[in-house]
């Protein structure tokens, strides 16, 4: 019993850390202020936030501005000095070699080019817009263990962050890691800051999540669904939903159905390069 609270207590701390990065990433964040945040020890809390979130601290920080950068390149005309600056780099070279040692190339060639030119393309692409295979089939229903995310979907990443630490403490993975985002509303019709998503992990059949402090239970109906594959880093999808609605859809003769669009996140921002990430977005169709 008394290992079990050392772990959730780990857990917890490890996620104040975790909520402090998200929420402070244009500030210098020290390895003494994150130990202070957490109540650890300055000289171990290293193997403690490695051994429980698979990355360092480091590494998580270096990523998370990086991915944020991207999505600065890809969905904003903000100036590339800025870009760099709002990711904490002291001059656009030391940015520039940065984001091109993770994802591929130059910021000025990803803003330009969007999808990277050594991923492959969608099998069709006619000049103007990319376009991409769609499956039609029956998806079952699926019961997930969630942790609510209220705010730019960019920043979901913190509620699966926490999810995964409760999960690991759960037991939850022992049966296989499915791990879905469930969008509720448009940005286009909602304020940034209403904006509101699950971050969720598929439960098997017998797991039970009542009365459990962190994560909710989300239940995603069975039913005809869209599949489309989007290969490529996660600031660039809002291009998938955008021909998957203005484009597909309505040339495609299906009406959508009443229930939310999800992701499923096929592999890990922290293991892979962002080239090669790949996420099923999945549209429910009546």
């Amino acid at each position: 019993m008394n290992r079990m609270k050392t772990r959730e207590d780990y857990g917890r701390r490890i996620a104040r850390i975790i909520d402090y990065i998200y929420d402070h990433l244009d500030e210098d964040l020290t390895t003494e202020k994150l130990a202070e945040i957490a109540c650890f020890s300055p000289h171990h809390w290293h193997r403690i936030y490695r051994s429980t979130t698979g990355e360092t601290a480091a590494e998580a920080i270096r990523r998370l501005r990086l991915h944020r950068a991207a999505g600065d390149l890809a969905n904003s005309d903000l100036p590339i000095k800025d870009v760099a600056a709002r990711a904490t780099y002291g001059s656009v070279a030391a940015f520039n070699r940065a984001f091109h040692a993770s994802f591929g190339l130059p910021p000025a060639t990803y803003r330009s080019n969007g999808l990277f030119p050594q991923a492959p393309k969608p099998k069709h692409y006619d000049g103007a817009a990319l376009m991409f295979d769609i499956e039609i089939k029956t998806v079952p229903a699926l019961r997930l263990a969630a942790v609510k995310h209220k705010g730019d979907y960019m920043k979901i990443g913190k509620a699966f962050e926490k999810l995964a630490i409760h999960a690991g403490l759960k037991g939850w993975f022992a049966y296989g890691v499915r791990m879905v985002g469930v969008y509720h509303d448009d940005p286009a019709q909602v304020p940034q800051a209403d904006l509101r998503a699950d971050a969720g992990i598929v439960l098997a059949p017998d797991l039970s999540i009542t009365d459990d402090d962190v994560a909710h239970e989300v239940i995603l109906p069975a039913g005809r669904t869209a599949v489309l594959r989007f290969k490529g880093p996660y600031a660039e999808m809002e291009g998938a939903y955008k021909w998957l609605f203005g484009s597909w859809l309505a040339q495609s003769g299906e009406e959508v159905a009443d229930r939310p669009s999800y992701e499923e996140y096929l592999n890990d921002p922290s293991q892979v390069a962002p080239a090669e990430l790949l996420t099923d977005i999945y549209l429910p169709l009546k």
